[in-house]
């Protein structure tokens, strides 16, 4: 994603670009693209000059959207969101600093956009 929003100025991105750029697998990159352009965040183009760019622009996409599609969501253990998936939820003295730690997490990644990252990029020395 952020590779994309990086040349977004160039037209549609080719997976094997990104993975030369990167140093990922293009199969890999083949199975993120399948959820993110499920969720409406990158758009195909087909042809000669197709690849995929960002269906929406960097300062509206967030990191905390991205992990949350691509790793199906955000908590540090299964019990915060479901808790019928722990025997000890009624006394687990553990659960609160994981729900309190993930709570966190989520607020970070949600404040940071694809453009802020871009920016940051270009400013090593800057921090949030």
């Amino acid at each position: 994603m952020l590779d994309m929003a990086q040349h977004r100025d160039k037209g549609p991105v080719r997976i094997g670009d990104i993975s030369r750029r990167q140093g990922i697998s293009a199969k890999y990159l083949e199975q993120l693209i399948i959820p993110l352009k499920k969720a409406h965040y990158i758009k195909s183009i087909r042809g000669p000059k197709g690849g995929h760019m960002l269906a929406k622009s960097p300062e509206k996409i967030t990191v905390g959207e991205i992990v949350n599609i691509l790793e199906g969501g955000i908590d540090l253990c299964d019990c915060i969101e479901n808790p019928d998936s722990c025997d000890r939820f009624t006394d687990c003295l553990t659960r609160p600093i994981w729900k309190q730690a993930t709570g966190a997490m989520c607020d970070e990644l949600n404040a940071v956009t694809l453009a802020d990252m871009l920016e940051r990029r270009e400013d090593p020395g800057e921090t949030r």
